[in-house]
């Protein structure tokens, strides 16, 4: 009995530090800019072990100082009902669901809530844990962050391209620019590419590349700006 009761308690105590460093966690990346994320480590880790230099180029920008287009591109692409849903478009998964039981071509459910959830806190590979992990967290930067402040950290940690992260060091490398001075077009281009960044190129795009940053700039025209 008194093992058990040693369980018990040690098991209470992990779980109130679980919520308790979460929460402040989720509290403290209201204000705080995120500069380093799980995913980051994880590729220098593996560029690493193949022998190959390391490669992360990151550089935080405010919302303010990104082009206005880009929230727009990525909402067009990712998430159209960013700024209707709290977290979860259940209309998309939905969706999903069907197309993967008919055995069609499968989309992603996952809102732009989801990914900065996944992109800040947790890892990449899929899971039922992480999935479990990724709702909680999508959960509290709801409750915790504006939309303004959410789509900040998903442009500024989202992965853009082979060790590149964010609009500013995607901007730098791939089109010898800023954030803020992205063209309409390049930032659809750039959302063409996040579904894999890692095998798309908004630097050198592909012919399919092109077509789906003609879809999305379509998309685009009916998606308002981010109010500020």
């Amino acid at each position: 009995m008194k093992i058990l009761k040693k369980l018990q308690c040690w098991l209470q105590r992990v779980v109130i530090f679980f919520f308790a460093s979460t929460i402040l966690a989720v509290v403290a990346y209201r204000w705080i800019p995120v500069y380093f994320t799980p995913l980051m480590f994880i590729r220098c880790y593996q560029q690493a072990s193949r022998g190959e230099e390391v490669r992360m180029r990151h550089h935080w920008v405010p919302l303010s100082e990104m082009s206005k287009y880009m929230p727009v591109a990525v909402m067009a692409s990712e998430d159209q009902r960013f700024m209707e849903h709290h977290g979860f478009d259940f209309d998309a998964i939905d969706k999903a669901i069907k197309e993967h039981q008919d055995g069609k071509r499968q989309r992603g459910g996952s809102t732009i809530s989801q990914q900065t959830a996944k992109n800040v806190f947790l890892w990449p590979e899929a899971s039922w844990v992480r999935k479990g992990l990724e709702a909680y967290f999508t959960v509290l930067i709801e409750l915790c962050w504006s939309k303004q402040r959410i789509m900040e950290v998903y442009l500024n940690s989202i992965e853009m391209g082979d060790g590149i992260y964010g609009a500013e060091a995607v901007a730098q490398w791939h089109f010898a620019t800023t954030a803020a001075g992205l063209t309409r077009q390049q930032c659809a281009l750039i959302a063409a590419t996040l579904p894999n960044p890692l095998r798309f190129s908004s630097k050198n795009p592909s012919k399919y590349m092109l077509r789906r940053q003609t879809w999305i700039m379509r998309q685009m025209k009916h998606i308002d700006l981010l109010p500020e």
